[in-house]
């Protein structure tokens, strides 16, 4: 098939690259002159495990082309993706205005015959009924096109390997025309396909994050509980997690939730809940018990270190999980600003998210070369973002570089003992 990517963040680019992979001739719509550039190098706008040698790969096969036209793309493709953000607005309900402008440009540049428009955008229940009008309003008398919602349920870090093997495969249409075309296109995925109608379709991915979002609040409240009770967290939750019913993914207690999808679909389902007047309060209780759980953070290094004015204090890891560079809100940005409001000095490692974090924090931290750097002469270290090199440092040189040794540790990457052994005082979470 020839098929068309309008937005190339982490859904659309690797979504993309990997049907190129599979064989389609695949087009790439972006609105940024230099991404896309970049792009037809064979260098992407963000870092993601294999990404770059698939987008490469393809390139030279002259199976994956990018644009900022619409006029080559849209006309030749069976079936076109919208896959643009959606960022929260200050309601926290999903800003759509890129998602319908550019459905009319879809609209706009269809060609004579069939097409499948497909969202892959996270959007409330209703957008792509919307999203229909204004096509049809736009397109010429002798298109003919179909609307489908095929939410995205990729993780950064390990996106290739869940579009290639999902656990399902949701696709919502009224047409059996448009759930051929998809189901033809995802023949060579291996996951478990749900067919359903728009709405359903709409609601599935908000609710699988909301819940995930939940899961990861719940491990941070049974964590504070068991601090403050004198029980061991880490193995409630392990007793827990090995229910067949519950399972243990998603139930490690830490610095809470980040990213570009977790905070957003939250926001957005609480949204959508008061379009129906429905109160979703658990999910208030979700972001509460979220902010906390990055708060308590700073509350254990005030504990440490007592009056933090003056302290220095070293970071490791910046984006909101491993093997990303992810910095959307990240658990490092509000930590970081929490203890600058009580006036530390702050220096900074990651290993990947160092260029994005330097356009964001600018110069209210120190940036590191590494790890033992934002070390050195620090009153303590909070681990925030659990990196496998973080698992490996040389706890002998650390010590060494530190003036008091002293490790928070945000992800419970280490053995407290061996830490303390080590001469470190340690902190953890629900530990």
């Amino acid at each position: 098939m020839t098929i068309t990517f309008i937005g190339h963040g982490y859904v659309g680019l690797v979504t993309a690259s990997i049907f190129a992979d599979l064989g389609n001739t695949v087009w790439v719509i972006g609105r940024t002159r230099e991404k896309i550039e970049n792009l037809k190098k064979g260098i992407p706008p963000f870092y993601e495990p294999g990404l770059e040698e698939i987008v490469k790969r393809n390139i030279n096969a002259k199976r994956l082309l990018f644009t900022l036209d619409y006029k080559p793309a849209i006309p030749n493709s069976d079936v076109v993706f919208i896959a643009v953000g959606t960022p929260p607005n200050k309601t926290g309900d999903a800003e759509l205005f890129g998602v319908f402008d550019v459905a009319e440009k879809i609209g706009k540049n269809l060609k004579k015959g069939y097409t499948v428009i497909a969202t892959k955008s996270t959007v409330p229940v209703g957008t792509n009924k919307r999203i229909k009008q204004l096509i049809d309003e736009v397109k010429s008398k002798d298109t003919e096109f179909d609307i489908a919602s095929a939410p995205e349920f990729l993780r950064e870090g390990t996106a290739i390997q869940d579009t290639l093997n999902p656990d399902r495969i949701v696709i919502g249409s009224e047409n059996k025309k448009a759930r051929k075309f998809l189901l033809d296109l995802h023949k060579p995925i291996d996951g478990r396909v749900i067919l359903t109608n728009l709405e359903t379709a709409e609601l599935i991915k908000y609710a699988s994050n909301s819940f995930l979002a939940t899961k990861i609040s719940f491990a941070n409240a049974i964590a504070k509980l068991s601090e403050l009770s004198g029980a061991d967290g880490l193995k409630v939750l392990e007793g827990i997690g090995v229910d067949k019913r519950i399972g243990s993914e998603f139930l490690a207690p830490g610095p809470g939730y980040g990213g570009s999808c977790f905070p957003k679909d939250v926001k957005a389902l609480i949204a959508i809940a008061k379009d129906y007047d429905y109160n979703f309060a658990l999910l208030d209780e979700v972001e509460k018990i979220n902010g906390l759980a990055r708060r308590d953070i700073v509350k254990k290094t005030r504990r440490l270190l007592g009056d933090l004015r003056g302290k220095t204090i070293g970071i490791l890891g910046l984006s909101f999980k491993p093997n990303t560079d992810d910095m959307r809100d990240a658990q490092s940005l509000d930590i970081i600003e929490l203890l600058r409001q009580n006036r530390a000095n702050v220096k900074v490692f990651d290993p990947q998210a160092m260029v994005v974090a330097r356009k964001i924090l600018g110069d209210k931290v120190k940036f590191c070369k590494d790890a033992y750097e934002a070390a050195k002469d620090a009153d303590a270290i909070i681990v925030i973002t659990d990196w496998n090199e973080f698992k490996e440092l040389d706890f002998k040189l650390l010590k060494g570089q530190m003036r008091i040794p002293n490790i928070i540790d945000g992800r419970n990457i280490y053995d407290p003992q061996k830490i303390k052994e080590l001469g470190f005082t340690y902190t953890g979470v629900g530990r």
